[in-house]
């Protein structure tokens, strides 16, 4: 697929919240990874206001286990307070995503050149991110490295039939991606086969739910760094 990247996550926990755990001050893991969680994975690697990452879908590697914790949150208005998150344990997740031009964003047309940002985003995804690597939340941090999406083993290789998780979070709209000065919660029903799940993209998603009003942040070449100029200062030996 054009401008894809295909790479492996993997860590000690993972926390994709179920946001219907969240009202008495617990939180429960989803059994998988939202696309919201996996596309805020993709955008730590390389992001720029000029593209639209995409997540194609999702490779189960290991078995879908869960770990109880007690948590103290912390209370800002004082007091001691005990809370039970229910995390998932030793995930590892093959994940296949690519990129697209915003439409949203014509102010940054002098930034588009899809080699350039592509060229980046895998020199990105071999050095491990451009960003730290979350897994759903701040305290479930992960590691990413390039792979070929499909090779090696999946404890659900050989499963039978399809395994269905429920109406789901699939991610968030926020203004800037829908051209809509809203922010929106999308949900959608995933199912897994052969430890894989595909996803649909937002603009299919027919389950939308607004949340709040929201004005898109401006971007342009005062704030925004020509890809050009960032892809020559890593080619001299920049920092990512």
């Amino acid at each position: 697929m054009r401008n894809a990247i295909e790479f492996e996550v993997y860590g000690k926990y993972a926390l994709f919240t179920d946001p219907l755990t969240k009202m008495g001050g617990e939180k429960l893991s989803y059994q998988v990874p939202t696309y919201q969680a996996l596309k805020g994975i993709v955008e730590s690697v390389y992001w720029k206001p000029t593209l639209l990452m995409i997540v194609d879908e999702v490779r189960i590697m290991n078995a879908i286990r869960m770990e109880s914790k007690g948590i103290r949150p912390i209370e800002y208005g004082g007091g001691n307070t005990l809370a039970n998150y229910t995390y998932l344990k030793d995930v590892r997740y093959q994940v296949r995503a690519h990129f697209i031009f915003n439409p949203h964003r014509p102010d940054m047309a002098f930034d588009r050149n899809e080699f350039k940002h592509h060229n980046i985003l895998k020199r990105s995804l071999n050095a491990g991110g451009r960003r730290d690597i979350f897994l759903g939340t701040r305290e479930c941090q992960a590691y990413v490295e390039p792979c070929v999406f499909g090779e090696g083993e999946s404890f659900y290789d050989d499963y039978e039939g399809e395994i269905h998780f429920g109406t789901m979070v699939h991610g968030i709209n926020y203004p800037d991606e829908t051209g809509r000065n809203e922010m929106e919660v999308r949900l959608w029903n995933p199912v897994m086969k052969n430890g894989i799940i595909q996803f649909i993209r937002p603009d299919q998603c027919t389950q939308i739910r607004k949340i709040n009003d929201m004005n898109p942040k401006h971007f342009d070449d005062s704030n925004v760094e020509a890809v050009e100029n960032l892809l020559n200062m890593l080619e001299k030996g920049g920092n990512l």
